[in-house]
């Protein structure tokens, strides 16, 4: 047995309740190492030996170089003061694990053990129930729809031009309105929009005015009648919280611009020297951007500012949360009273963080609920997209991200193929619609909550910002129709299968050679296996699963035997004992 390879700490990230009387335990070794793991766990009041429990531990995720087991245990009464230690058996050898470390055999279960305290909610993760059922389409207001010309921009240019950094076309609120019977038919179910708040730039992350309404996207009226109206179809929205930075403008820095040091408010930034300095930028500004100085989200008087920004928005317009700009920037104990004042307000609200990498830090249930999933894009781009990877470097892409978070917290994170700071993933396929066909089916088939870019649907297509900018084509002689139906017949499947936004993944078949993968989703009785072949070539695929009746729900057949032909580019969506029903 690899024993260095062994970790688990009685931390959050390894012990966490998920409710009063339920604790997930986890446990990583080396890949391939193991052949039973055992919990062992009893009450500190336990007095004698006979009062040990012992539950099998389970192979959740494995990537290349580890493997990471889980169980949950029902402790039926308050799960305090749990004492635990696990059991490695491989008929060869036997050792045990408590937190002085290992043991030949079982241990003396008095003096080598970890404890688990006390089930504290804060401890756990607790978002909103309907959070893991979403399926996001985002809008970047100025390039949706214009539906009111007397608002656009007296510099703007038609609709349709090539986008630019500086470039308005005249995108807002109203367009939106106009448009949510085509957001709604999609099968969409929540709306997040980027910055609509007073700011010069096209894209609003340098923020002048909170409490306003940019005036070319419309007025506070026009954004409630469209809360309003997206909750009548049974809709959610929320909006973009920019309070990692503000824009070069905000009354608040220029007051510091002016004032230097003698400012009231010199505290609220990082200033290196005075006076301030435009182009030295001689104060500390996100992403090295001048005109986006950096907040001081660790002075209280920020904090709170920005915390009664929330609740406003919130209290005034009854969005349905927010989410947090460059959020792995912020101080997390910002979040932390951030979200305690949200949930008060609105207890079911939902806060999603920014991040492009590990969102470990941002989500707890005392912070935000979610996060955005670049991983999920990175790995997708890198198999489907370009070609630079095989199936089994893709395994252990997604096997390793899923690791990071508690199954409650990977079932709601937000899988995005691309947004308004990246390259669109068509583009990333150098407009290869097959490939695109693939990666869709499987953002809408594996753990997390898919997130459309406007447009994505109809096949727009453009390089990094500006071009991923670009103005949404209404004109429908220009979608395309192919990928419009594909992707509103992935979205009804997604919908109609409670496997697919609640179920367990595993991987089933990494076939570098014919570039195929195949995984599951399994809850209770339920199943579902997913077959994607992602080469120029017919394959004859050997599925390691119960020979039984399977229905590809996709292609719309039955499948018997375990042996099934694959199409070159081909998605099988195959649902143990079901029907054609999507």
């Amino acid at each position: 047995m690899n024993i260095a390879a062994i970790m688990h700490r009685p931390t959050l990230e390894n012990i966490y309740p998920i409710d009063r009387t339920k604790l997930c335990f986890k446990i990583q070794t080396a890949r391939d190492d193991m052949k039973n793991i055992n919990l062992v766990w009893w009450f500190r009041c336990d007095e004698n030996q006979n009062k040990l429990r012992r539950v099998p531990l389970i192979l959740e995720y494995r990537d290349k170089y580890s493997d990471y087991y889980e169980t949950v245990v029902d402790t039926k009464e308050i799960a305090a003061y749990v004492r635990y230690y696990f059991v490695f058996d491989d008929d060869n050898e036997k050792i045990s694990y408590g937190a002085k470390g290992f043991d030949n055999g079982e241990p003396d279960f008095n003096k080598n053990y970890f404890e688990f305290l006390w089930p504290n909610k804060s401890d756990g993760h607790y978002a909103p129930s309907w959070s893991n059922k979403l399926i996001y389409y985002q809008i970047f207001p100025e390039r949706f729809k214009n539906g009111d010309e007397t608002l656009s921009p007296k510099d703007c240019v038609p609709w349709g031009s090539k986008p630019t950094r500086e470039n308005f076309m005249g995108g807002d609120i109203r367009g939106i309105i106009d448009e949510l019977d085509y957001i709604k038919d999609l099968g969409v179910n929540c709306i997040y929009m980027t910055p609509i708040f007073k700011a010069p730039s096209n894209h609003k992350y340098d923020t002048v005015d909170y409490y306003e309404i940019n005036p070319s996207f419309g007025n506070k009226d026009d954004l409630r009648k469209l809360v309003d109206e997206v909750h009548r179809k049974d809709m959610k929205i929320i909006l973009d919280g920019v309070f990692n930075h503000c824009g070069y403008y905000w009354p608040y820095f220029q007051d510091v611009v002016k004032k230097g040091k003698g400012s009231k408010f010199a505290d609220w930034f990082y200033i290196d020297n005075y006076p301030i300095l435009l182009e030295e930028k001689n104060y500390d500004c996100v992403g090295h951007y001048k005109w986006m100085p950096k907040l001081n989200m660790e002075n209280s008087d920020v904090v709170e500012y920005f915390i009664k920004i929330g609740e406003y928005w919130i209290k005034e317009f009854n969005i349905d949360g927010w989410r947090l700009d460059v959020a792995d920037e912020i101080a997390t104990t910002f979040f932390q009273r951030f979200s305690t004042r949200i949930k008060k307000i609105k207890p079911d609200a939902l806060l999603l963080g920014e991040t492009w990498g590990d969102a470990g830090k941002l989500v707890n249930s005392d912070r935000l609920d979610t996060a955005m999933n670049y991983l999920f894009r990175d790995a997708m781009v890198d198999w489907i997209a370009k070609e630079e990877i095989k199936p089994s470097r893709f395994d252990h892409l997604i096997n390793k991200m899923l690791s990071l978070y508690p199954r409650e917290v990977s079932l709601r994170m937000y899988n995005l193929l691309d947004s308004h700071d990246t390259a669109r993933f068509m583009y990333e396929c150098n407009n290869d619609i097959r490939k695109y066909k693939l990666a869709i089916a499987m953002q809408m088939t594996m753990p997390g909550c898919p997130a459309i870019f406007y447009g994505d649907e109809i096949g727009l297509s453009g390089d990094n910002d500006p071009d991923c900018r670009l103005c949404m084509e209404w004109n429908e002689i220009k979608q395309n129709k192919e990928l419009l139906s594909w992707y509103k017949k992935l979205i009804s499947i997604r919908k109609n299968n409670r496997t697919l936004y609640e179920g367990k993944y595993h991987s089933l078949i990494c076939d570098d050679e014919r570039n195929i993968y195949a995984y599951t989703r399994d809850i209770d009785e339920e199943s579902i296996v997913v077959i994607i072949n992602a080469s120029e070539c017919k394959h004859e695929v050997f599925l390691p699963i119960e020979k039984t009746i399977w229905c590809d729900v996709l292609n719309e057949s039955y499948i018997t035997e375990n042996m099934i032909n694959v199409p070159s580019f081909s998605v099988h969506i195959l649902k143990k004992g079901g029907n054609l029903k999507r």
